[in-house]
């Protein structure tokens, strides 16, 4: 009997309006792009299962409205988020500049989580206004890992969310070990403190 997986992961996809977010998880999950651009309302999810050094992840993946008026509701989804994917449109200065305010909205709503910078359509020379040079040292001075993609050619999508669930994986592992640890260096501490103690009378 085959396992179903050996961890769930909860990731969120954030961005402005109309940066693909919807066609990066339609790819992902489905390997379909549609160009008809259809307005995510609300919040949208999709679900896969991958292999990640050895061990299966489901990945239960968010897509959120990123219009103004829907702030309110996606703000609740943060909960329980061990990934946050923010997208950006290499062909839109405007969205580039707004993922500050998209980053500092994962400050106020997650603990700590793993984040990355994806900038979507990269596949147009021609129209790409936001420079790979200018996104990169953003996103080294966040201390975030950057990755250029496009929905619509299949371009490193795949390594995108392998990249993130890897990260989170890794964290995941990192937590159990401080625990661990944690656990035994308070044995250790119960154990000398009772040989410390001397019996009276």
């Amino acid at each position: 009997m085959s396992r179903e997986y050996d961890h769930l992961f909860k990731l969120l996809i954030i961005g402005d309006s109309g940066v693909g977010k919807s066609s990066l998880l339609l790819r992902f999950a489905d390997n379909t792009f549609s160009g008809n651009y259809i307005t995510t309302i609300g919040v949208d999810f999709k679900i896969r299962t991958i292999e990640v050094e050895g061990e299966l992840v489901k990945l239960q993946i968010w897509d959120t409205a990123g219009q103004e008026r829907f702030r309110t509701i996606t703000s609740t989804y943060y909960r329980g988020t061990h990934g946050v994917i923010v997208v950006y449109d290499v062909t839109n200065g405007e969205s580039f500049a707004n993922v500050k305010r998209w980053l500092h909205e994962i400050e106020q709503n997650c603990d700590v989580v793993n984040r990355i910078l994806v900038g979507n359509k990269n596949d147009d020379p021609d129209r790409k206004v936001v420079l790979t040079e200018d996104s990169q040292r953003f996103a080294d001075q966040m201390g975030i890992q950057l990755f250029e993609t496009s929905a619509k050619e299949n371009i490193n999508v795949e390594k995108m969310f392998n990249a993130i669930t890897k990260m989170v994986l890794n964290t995941k592992k990192e937590q159990k070990e401080r625990q661990q640890q944690n656990r035994e260096s308070t044995v250790k501490l119960q154990r000398g403190s009772q040989r410390g103690k001397k019996k009276c009378c």
